[in-house]
């Protein structure tokens, strides 16, 4: 027995699973408040960037079609001529003809991020002076742009955002990997570091003004860096305004089937995160009880106080992840027509997979430090870290 090593690892256990049930309280008390009315509703366009026919994208463009909003507008953007998802966004036109829906082919390059080009090159097309960006993935309830309307409301805001849950595509153990490390890790995360003064932009939903994003310098500000969200957030922040977030949790889809892939999608974020912010990042280690837990079983020679630490935590981290997928069902925050094709947010990941799950975020975490490097969608990019100045009053 290691008995030093061992009760260091046993506290850093507790402290893990203290914060995987502080954020499923976080979780639920978002899920229970009160959602304002929206003192307006101005007419907002969507920017839709895609790239292939990805699982389920019918689903989630589908989705924001059936918005219950009186005004707006959906622009896709493709790239490439013979982009498969060009045959999807024609079936909605067809299905959906009062809804203003509207295609951009454009393969017009502007910088490093393909994904910033694309919005580069669709927003000539867009007409309303609120603009909201939106993953391909993401599937939306039916208030989600009155939710974003509200937000976008308050005094000062310059930006809105949302969170996020995982959203697998079936059943299958590594689409549930992939789901439990955003609904149980990213997601009640994203909320306590808000809640420590944290206010960073989460891409999947991204709201603001037309004027506001021609004072941070538009889109030409952004397509050098990979983390666009990130960098739109500091930069709205510079210019003296606010980052809020929405009372609405979207769904993204997880697809991956391979490990190998949901590990290259893993540590491309994680390389991400830390080339941003590496302190936060490092000291993020403390959240991965069970990994901790283990580690206080074996240093403490297999004894039986070991042994229960690590139970500890394997049960706090079920416990909250049971709580939040419940806290989630909420019909206000997810769109109640995917109920069929998606596995229950609670069960994401089984009770005897989240050893592994925590095992191979604490792995990814180790491995974000070993380069910049990153693959995304088939290109080789470097994880940057970009320096922004404030911005003189307007």
């Amino acid at each position: 027995m290691i008995l030093a090593p061992a009760l260091l690892a046993a506290l850093l256990s507790a402290a893990g699973a203290a914060q995987a049930l502080a954020g499923w309280v976080a979780v639920a008390r978002f899920a229970a408040r009160p959602r304002p009315v929206p003192a307006h509703r101005p007419p907002i366009t969507v920017l839709k960037p895609l790239h292939g026919d990805e699982p389920l994208l019918e689903a989630a463009l589908e989705s924001l079609c059936r918005q219950d909003y009186p005004a707006f507008q959906i622009i896709c953007g493709v790239q490439d001529p013979a982009d498969p998802a060009i045959g999807i966004v024609r079936r909605l036109q067809a299905r959906y003809p009062a809804r203003a829906i509207v295609l951009v082919v454009d393969a017009t390059p502007h910088g490093r991020n393909r994904k910033v080009a694309n919005l580069m090159n669709m927003l000539p097309a867009s007409r309303h002076a609120v603009l909201a960006i939106a993953d391909s993935d993401l599937h939306v309830a039916p208030d989600w742009l009155e939710r974003l309307a509200a937000a976008l409301d308050g005094p000062k805001v310059g930006l809105v955002t949302t969170l996020y849950a995982g959203l697998p595509v079936s059943g299958h153990w590594v689409r549930r990997l992939g789901a439990a490390q955003i609904t149980g890790a990213f997601l009640p995360g994203a909320l306590l570091a808000r809640a420590l003064g944290r206010r960073d932009c989460l891409g999947a939903t991204m709201v603001l003004r037309r004027a506001t994003l021609e004072r941070i310098g538009g889109f030409a500000a952004l397509v050098d860096h990979l983390a666009d969200d990130n960098v739109l957030g500091q930069l709205v922040r510079a210019a003296g305004l606010e980052v809020a977030l929405a009372d609405t949790v979207p769904l993204t889809t997880v697809p991956e089937t391979r490990l190998a892939e949901l590990w290259r999608h893993e540590l491309r974020w994680a390389r991400t995160i830390r080339a941003l912010a590496p302190g936060a990042f490092a000291a993020s280690a403390l959240q991965y009880g069970i990994v901790w837990g283990m580690a206080a079983a074996a240093l403490s020679g297999g004894a039986w106080w070991g042994w229960a630490v690590l139970g500890g935590a394997w049960a706090a981290r079920a416990a909250s992840g049971w709580g939040i997928g419940r806290a989630l069902r909420d019909p206000a925050l997810r769109d109640p027509a995917l109920r069929e094709t998606s596995v229950p947010l609670a069960f994401s990941a089984p009770f005897w997979l989240l050893p592994a799950r925590e095992v191979m975020s604490f792995v990814a975490l180790i491995a974000a430090f070993a380069g910049n490097r990153v693959e995304w969608r088939g290109h080789r990019l470097t994880a940057d870290r970009p320096q922004i100045q404030d911005f003189p009053a307007p």
